[in-house]
């Protein structure tokens, strides 16, 4: 039996496990690594989960030990299992790996997706903040207008209660708090919910599909993190990002998502410089030729806009966009300079407890404030920033409304934006020309 070590951030790496590990009797896992998201460290992954291989479940550890671990358990094989990284980073921790004379092995699609009984269609991004979101709402809408019912299946969030987490099914906001979600949670499942769609996630995404299966016409996988599908799909629709031309070909494992495409979609065309929109359309034409593209535009909407001119304002936006996604600016920037912004304020100096401590791992994010919520506390410390900063307004462009989580004191105007085709083709041509989509 060969003693590994899987490296993940409380997803990819559980789901590998449940795949790949669980009942390999040739492979003993005897750590997991994590990193990307606070507090996961120091947990198990659960015994009732684990499998029988694994009576005392097992253990949880910083990234930060990995090398030692590789030496204190005799690791043969290093697992890396987590997502939204340069090739670069991929990498140098592979060379971290091998040092130690151990191997360093990436599992693909083929050893880590399931077969569900019913059509997949599948919406993966090669970033994080590209737009994948509105778009997985746009499928949503074109498959419900096409008389399908659909379940959306979201990459995992499992960040508190594994064995709870297992399967979860989110119906209602109310199970939002049923489920003690965290704001990463609610602004990936909430505006499905109310699209009314019915939203499926946790832990062991071959029972979630099976629960799935038995409501759904078709199953929508909602990727995150820019990883691959955790289904095999009919249909791959990927999102890129002209804002970060290039990054479709340098991005672990979003460079795959892009080469695998069955539909590219180039979304923020309307905001994007000429020469970026290029560089992305070459690449897909020298990588992935034969893909499907649809132009796309994710215009931004806000209630009560002419509030915004000549105020002091701060601008809160996506957390993982603006942190691991390293997007300099998003959706309320622009509606801060559309809507004549007087003054953008820096939350930095107000910034408390673990807000603070992303400000200081993530400098480059300026004077943006992350609408980080990983936990009870850091949703406490984002209401304490805000509330701390002098400011006339506050720019809200999550996608949920954080005044649901967030006592505001102060005035509040909130940006949406969603998915619209740029001339042909789109996507409701190609779902409705899907052999698979026929009725």
């Amino acid at each position: 039996m060969r003693n590994a070590i899987i490296m993940g951030a409380a997803g990819r790496d559980f789901h590998n496990f449940n795949l790949f590990f669980k009942e390999n009797k040739d492979i003993k896992v005897v750590a997991f690594t994590a990193t990307q998201i606070p507090d996961i460290d120091g947990r198990k992954y659960p015994k009732e989960l684990a499998g029988e291989l694994y009576p005392d479940g097992i253990n949880i550890y910083p990234e930060e030990q990995l090398l030692e671990l590789i030496e204190k358990y005799d690791v043969k094989d290093v697992y890396f299992a987590y997502s939204d990284v340069p090739y670069e980073y991929v990498l140098d921790k592979s060379a971290d790996v091998m040092k130690t004379g151990a191997n360093f092995i990436l599992l693909g699609p083929g050893e880590t997706m399931v077969k569900s009984t019913k059509p997949v269609v599948s919406v993966c991004a090669v970033r994080t903040g590209c737009g994948k979101s509105q778009t997985t709402r746009k499928v949503s809408n074109i498959l419900k207008e096409l008389g399908f019912k659909v379940a959306a299946i979201r990459h995992p969030m499992p960040y508190g209660d594994l064995v709870k987490q297992k399967v979860q099914k989110f119906e209602t906001i109310d199970d939002l708090k049923k489920h003690e979600c965290t704001i990463e949670e609610m602004e990936e499942y909430e505006p499905h919910i109310s699209n009314g769609v019915v939203v499926f996630a946790g832990v062991d995404y071959e029972a979630i599909v099976r629960e799935a299966e038995k409501i759904a016409d078709v199953i929508l996988w909602d990727g995150g993190n820019n990883d691959l599908p955790f289904y095999k799909a009919d249909l791959e629709i990927v999102v890129v990002d002209p804002h970060r031309a290039g990054h479709e070909l340098t991005y672990y494992p979003g460079g795959a998502n892009f080469k695998r495409a069955d539909v590219i979609v180039i979304n923020k065309i309307d905001t994007a410089d000429l020469e970026d929109i290029i560089e992305v359309r070459e690449n897909i034409r020298d990588h992935n030729p034969d893909a499907i593209v649809v132009d796309g535009a994710s215009p931004i909407f806000v209630e009560g806009g002419d509030k915004i001119r000549g105020k002091k304002v701060l601008v809160i936006e996506d957390g993982p966009t603006l942190t691991h996604g390293e997007m300099k600016y998003g959706a309320g920037i622009m509606a801060a300079h559309k809507y004549g912004a007087a003054e953008l304020v820096d939350p930095r100096p107000f910034a408390v407890g673990t807000i603070a401590d992303t400000f200081e791992k993530y400098p480059e994010i300026g004077i943006l404030l992350p609408a980080m919520g990983y936990g009870d506390q850091q949703m406490k410390d984002l209401e304490t920033t805000i509330n701390n900063i002098e400011a006339d307004l506050v720019i809200v462009a999550t996608p949920i409304d954080l005044s649901r989580i967030v006592n505001f004191k102060k005035p509040t105007v909130r940006v949406s934006y969603d998915l619209e085709e740029i001339g042909t083709p789109t996507l409701t041509d190609i779902l409705s020309n899907h052999p698979k989509l026929k009725r």
